[in-house]
């Protein structure tokens, strides 16, 4: 598997939870990084500049939030159509993913406050939207979905604790156990694998 990694929406600052020896970034609006190439790129609305199956692994970290879940635009004919971007932006991280590729997205979620607070949050994430994208035939499907993932893991999170994607310590799980029922963890955490026809 290549040793490449890809960050979503990173500015001047991608990251790389795994650790990967090349670290690219795409942004809109990308900043200069001494560590990393940096992409101006728009992932909603175009393709990622990137071969199929190019990195081992993506993140996207406050990032997923921010991309539309339905828009009215025109297609190449100029009629309008309505477009799933959030749909477009899963297929492209799938297809640039290698088989068996990782995707580790934080984001704020819903019902928590944090997911509405940002006026630019278009897109509220739920313990169960993973669910579109995973198993034998996702429920994403229905919208053009053709990818397929397998759910690692998805779990309420104090984003703090998880800007890697190595297992928290034994004390943080603890608390995080106990924030939960309170109400006080914001973000979602997902781990999804890309599978890939052999």
């Amino acid at each position: 598997m290549v040793d490449r990694h890809l960050d979503l929406g990173c500015g001047g600052n991608p990251r790389n939870p795994y650790g990967r020896a090349i670290l690219y970034g795409v942004d809109i609006n990308p900043g200069t990084s001494d560590k990393a190439t940096i992409v101006k790129s728009d992932a909603v609305t175009g393709a990622l500049p990137f071969g199929n199956g190019y990195f081992a692994s993506v993140s996207a970290f406050d990032f997923l939030e921010h991309v539309p879940r339905s828009a009215f635009l025109p297609d190449q004919d100029g009629q309008n159509r309505t477009v799933f971007p959030f749909i477009h932006v899963m297929n492209e991280i799938w297809r640039v993913l290698d088989n068996e590729g990782r995707l580790y997205a934080l984001t704020p979620a819903y019902p928590h406050g944090a997911a509405f607070g940002d006026p630019t949050h278009v897109n509220f994430i739920t313990s169960g939207t993973h669910k579109y994208f995973c198993g034998e035939h996702p429920l994403g499907r229905m919208y053009g979905f053709e990818g397929r993932f397998r759910k690692i893991r998805s779990s309420w999170v104090k984003p703090e604790w998880h800007f890697g994607a190595e297992p928290l310590s034994i004390s943080r799980a603890l608390k995080s156990l106990l924030m939960k029922p309170m109400g006080r963890l914001s973000h979602i955490v997902w781990e999804l694998e890309a599978i890939k026809p052999k």
